[in-house]
């Protein structure tokens, strides 16, 4: 009677082990997901020359990021998505469109002045 109870216990043990592992396995592969999403912003509603326009498509880049990237705030992984995926891809993005405004907001820099030069 008591080796059917090891018996139990090894397969027990066993069964165990093998998912242990496999949950291992398959975790890594979970969070290694390398394909790529992508979202179009568009911003040809906008006036990109004003504050106002430049404000609106930051908002847009921004929840566009947070769409792409699977941001949530509640999550315990958000500082990661956020240092990892999010900020990153807003970057890009800010320096894709190569607007000087857009770029001053998102840097928090005042946009250089431009100066014009005419030749008399």
């Amino acid at each position: 009677m008591n080796s059917n109870v090891k018996t139990h216990n090894s397969c027990f043990l066993a069964y165990s082990t093998a998912m242990l592992l496999a949950c291992v396995c398959v975790a890594p592969s979970a969070f290694a997901d390398d394909q790529r999403y992508s979202e179009t912003v568009k911003f040809t509603d906008l006036k990109v020359d004003t504050a106002a326009g430049v404000e609106t498509l930051y908002r847009r880049i921004s929840a566009a990021a947070q769409r792409v990237c699977g941001y949530e705030a509640t999550s315990v992984y958000a500082q990661y998505s956020w240092r990892h995926c999010v900020r990153p891809t807003i970057d890009a993005t800010v320096a894709k469109v190569n607007n000087p405004l857009l770029t001053a907001l998102h840097t928090g820099r005042n946009p250089a002045p431009v100066t014009a030069m005419i030749n008399k």
